[in-house]
């Protein structure tokens, strides 16, 4: 039957031995990722950028580290184990379960990408699209688990699984212990919760620091002693939490030192970045300590800081837009709305003026029928590549000095 999170210890939910108890229960069922260092990123950033690739998990995913240490914990009669998920801890669930011998069901908001819920049927678990958000997802898990008799795996405030995300922690100050910060992606807090432990225990003055999307702050309004809920829309599926764990939040209060919050822009271009640089895919929560890097980079400037890619669960036309926007943001792809008399010869004009400069035509379309220009003229869409932003604006300067109207849209 459903039940609460595992009960709390008289002081903290967890601490380091808990963490450490989870390490020796997991052991080599989940990867022991790598943790090395960017230097493209470094020189980028002015912080000194070290990478966990949680990423390269079976799952692609860190949640398979809770998700067992909560599984190992549970008697030989459990009938079954359901969990509510957007997408990661579904999988993780779902692929120890599988493991395991033991029958899984996932429910999940009804809005989850295809692609995650593909995934986890495809790992063996029954999937229950229901409601549009977490909080509706876990309403309708509590009463399946109710009904059926099964045992419910919160996705973050369960101190088991809050102890086997903690393993991320762990092996990072394991592979670097002189590091200044970690810079944890948050949604309900059970990974920074569990990092947070280890961490404040294996080297006392490191500075734990938070990252949420702009559109749910959830953990940092809790800190901040704000209690109405906030949501909205973004790219960071795996961190969109409305509410923030009990027993994270405890947690987070006593060891973390600061939680910043970031712009889907960032994070947008943050994926496009771990691409370009590291030749890796991540999803919109695991772009974001990157991003906060990025968006704040006073504070981290000369700090050598660790970073965790928490995820590559990202939908694929998803990651095609970013990819297209981004190029847009840099420069590289422009869309030029050109005005010019309607006559033979116009056209063959602007392309002369893209070669000379050595912009690459994309796409071009005409628009004579719509608009409040003279009939004699005509407007022409023209989307070209170019390397970068100035020359991007040296084409639409030699157009204009060619006597074109020449409009740009820009990509925030």
């Amino acid at each position: 039957m459903a039940h609460d999170p595992t009960p709390v210890s008289d002081s903290l939910p967890i601490s380091a031995d808990d963490v450490r108890a989870a390490a020796v229960a997991i052991g080599d069922a989940v990867k022991r990722t790598p943790m090395e260092h960017s230097k493209t990123l470094s020189a980028i950033t002015g912080a000194d950028c070290y990478l966990k690739f949680e990423i390269f998990q079976f799952t692609a995913t860190y949640k398979e580290r809770g998700a067992l240490n909560k599984l190992l914990s549970l008697p030989a009669e459990t009938r079954g184990v359901i969990a509510m998920s957007a997408g990661n801890h579904a999988q993780g669930v779902s692929y120890h379960a599988a493991r395991l011998g033991i029958p899984a069901t996932i429910v999940m908001p009804a809005g989850t990408p295809f692609n995650k819920i593909k995934s986890t049927e495809e790992l063996g678990a029954r999937v229950v699209l229901s409601g549009g958000s977490l909080e509706e997802a876990n309403k309708a898990a509590a009463e399946i688990a109710e009904k059926e008799g099964l045992t419910f795996i919160h996705p973050y405030d369960d101190p088991l699984v809050m102890a086997g995300q903690g393993t991320v922690g762990l092996e990072m100050l394991e592979d670097v212990p002189d590091l200044d910060i970690l810079l944890v992606p948050v949604g309900g807090g059970g990974l920074i919760a569990g990092m947070a432990t280890i961490a404040k225990a294996m080297n006392p003055d490191i500075h734990l620091v938070g990252v949420q999307t702009e559109a749910y702050p959830s953990m940092k309004r809790a800190m901040d002693g704000v209690t109405e809920v906030h949501g909205g829309v973004t790219i960071a599926e795996g961190i969109a939490v409305a509410q923030a764990g009990t027993n994270t939040q405890a947690v987070v209060g006593a060891h973390v030192d600061e939680i910043l919050t970031v712009p889907e822009a960032r994070m947008e271009a943050a994926i496009v970045t771990m691409m370009e640089i590291e030749k890796i895919v991540v999803e919109g929560a695991g772009a974001t300590s990157l991003a906060a890097l990025q968006n704040y980079p006073e504070r981290f400037r000369g700090k050598k800081v660790g970073m965790v890619l928490t995820g590559g669960n990202i939908d694929l036309r998803l990651l095609a837009s970013a990819i297209m926007r981004g190029l847009a943001r840099d420069g590289r792809i422009n869309r030029f709305r050109i005005t010019m008399l309607d006559q033979p010869g116009s056209l063959a004009r602007v392309t002369a003026v893209v070669a000379q400069v050595g912009a690459n035509v994309i796409e071009v379309q005409h628009q004579r029928e719509f608009g409040a220009i003279s009939l004699k003229m005509t407007e022409m869409e023209l989307v070209v590549e170019t390397k970068d932003r100035a020359h991007a604006d040296r084409l639409r300067t030699a157009l204009e000095e060619q006597g074109f109207q020449v409009e740009s849209a820009r990509t925030v």
